[in-house]
């Protein structure tokens, strides 16, 4: 409650009370506004108000049930307890995660909006979880770029909170925007607007990368997008340092990461993450945002991840056809199994990224991709042909058979210029 509310002539505690209960209420089409209008004309005629609540009222009318009123009460009192903490006062509940719920606050000092993030009491109770909240706030103080959500501060409420303080988001994440209407789950965005997106989310893990974090969790629901087009990457909870021995050897083995984007080195538990898997998830956000569904499904997480480690991406511009061959390029070298196959360097694929949106060629993933062509001709033992198609686009076809081959095709020329030498002898000769 801020100062304000206890001042002369402001409403009563219980009047706040009915007031956030008719408000959650109405927003979650538990009663309509001419039912809660009725209920609020019922109290201002009882001498006391303060005996007659709001909720006792709608369910008095039937207007309400004892269990849905028992369920808007809890949701106050934890926003209540959530709201004691110093120098912030809570607005509304934004939205809830695994590890914590996160509401839209107002700094007293400063008197801006922001966001706040805070731990559950039960997950207070782990150490594990305590420390990854606090590692996450260090990880967002260590940025400062337009395209990461920006720390402002982690600590402790003396109720035993824990919670992280961040810059307030106006927008909806990209896992919410494809899900908007008109056309719901499985919205694709076009070419121009994913790479939009995906441009400003690869420079702010350039800068992360530079400053040696790893983000590890790359993916729509967090990345937000404002009103005004800006993309900003949030949730740091899984970022590491790169060169964190103590904390891979205590990850190794586990896979970190979410099962529809995670890359294959975090599928096992490598010790060595570096930014590549960055790279991976990246370009897995990107597939699905041109094509409207993630590069692997399945019917758990354990299945989709062996997809991952397994199974042959099926191409982005295979499932939309609209694409141009320069996003798909970029797709699969991003998306490619092996890391030595990606992108070498987070500015190599930023460079891809916005060569393709002027509608020019990647110059990194051809590179990769005719590199990778001439390793599998070099490998190939089997008599087959290889079509490659270098920039010049002028295609060229490689005889890989063999000597036998080669032996068999040089008697055929030379027995071809025998002849030829006969008949030219002939010839001199009738003359």
């Amino acid at each position: 409650m801020s100062q304000s509310d206890t001042q002369a002539g402001s409403p009563t505690p219980t009047a706040n009370v009915d007031s956030e209960f008719g408000r959650i209420a109405l927003e979650a089409g538990v009663v309509t506004k001419t039912e809660l209008d009725f209920c609020r004309e019922q109290q201002k005629q009882v001498s006391d108000p303060n005996n007659r609540s709001i909720s006792d009222l709608l369910v008095e009318h039937n207007f309400a049930t004892p269990n849905q009123v028992k369920r808007i009460r809890k949701q106050i009192e934890d926003t209540s307890r959530r709201s004691q903490i110093p120098g912030y006062e809570i607005l509304s509940k934004l939205g809830k995660g695994a590890m914590a719920q996160v509401f839209k606050a107002r700094q007293l000092s400063l008197d801006r909006i922001v966001a706040i993030k805070v731990l559950p009491k039960k997950m207070s109770e782990s150490v594990e979880f305590v420390e990854r909240f606090y590692k996450e706030g260090r990880a967002a103080a260590r940025l400062s770029h337009n395209n990461i959500v920006q720390a402002i501060d982690v600590s402790q409420a003396p109720q035993g909170y824990h919670y992280f303080v961040m810059e307030y988001i106006e927008g909806l994440t990209l896992f919410d925007e494809m899900a908007q209407p008109p056309t719901g789950k499985g919205r694709k965005f076009s070419e121009a607007d994913a790479l939009d997106v995906i441009i400003q989310i690869c420079e702010a893990l350039l800068h992360a990368h530079e400053r040696g974090l790893i983000h590890r969790d790359v993916k729509p629901k967090n990345i937000i997008l404002t009103p005004q087009g800006v993309a900003k990457l949030t949730d740091l909870g899984l970022a590491r340092a790169a060169d964190d021995k103590d904390a891979a050897e205590s990850e190794a083995g586990k896979a970190y990461g979410t099962p529809y984007y995670i890359s294959p080195e975090q599928i096992r538990g490598d010790l060595d993450i570096d930014f590549r898997a960055d790279i991976y998830s990246l370009g897995a956000t990107l597939y699905h945002l041109v094509t409207g569904k993630p590069p692997f499904e399945g019917d758990s997480p354990s299945a989709v991840m062996h997809k991952h480690l397994k199974q042959p991406l099926i191409p982005a511009d295979h499932i939309n056809t609209e694409l141009s061959a320069g996003i798909g390029e970029v797709i699969d070298v991003a998306m490619a199994k092996k890391r030595e196959e990606r992108y070498q360097s987070t500015a190599d694929m930023l460079e891809d990224l916005r060569l393709v949106r002027r509608g020019e060629t990647p110059i990194h993933a051809r590179r990769v991709a005719d590199l990778d062509q001439l390793a599998k001709m070099e490998e190939s033992k089997s008599g087959e042909t290889i079509d490659i198609v270098p920039e010049s686009n002028t295609a060229r076809l490689v005889n890989v058979w063999g000597e036998p081959v080669v032996i068999g095709l040089a008697i055929a020329v030379g027995v071809s210029v025998l002849l030829n030498i006969g008949l030219i002898i002939l010839y001199i000769l009738k003359k």
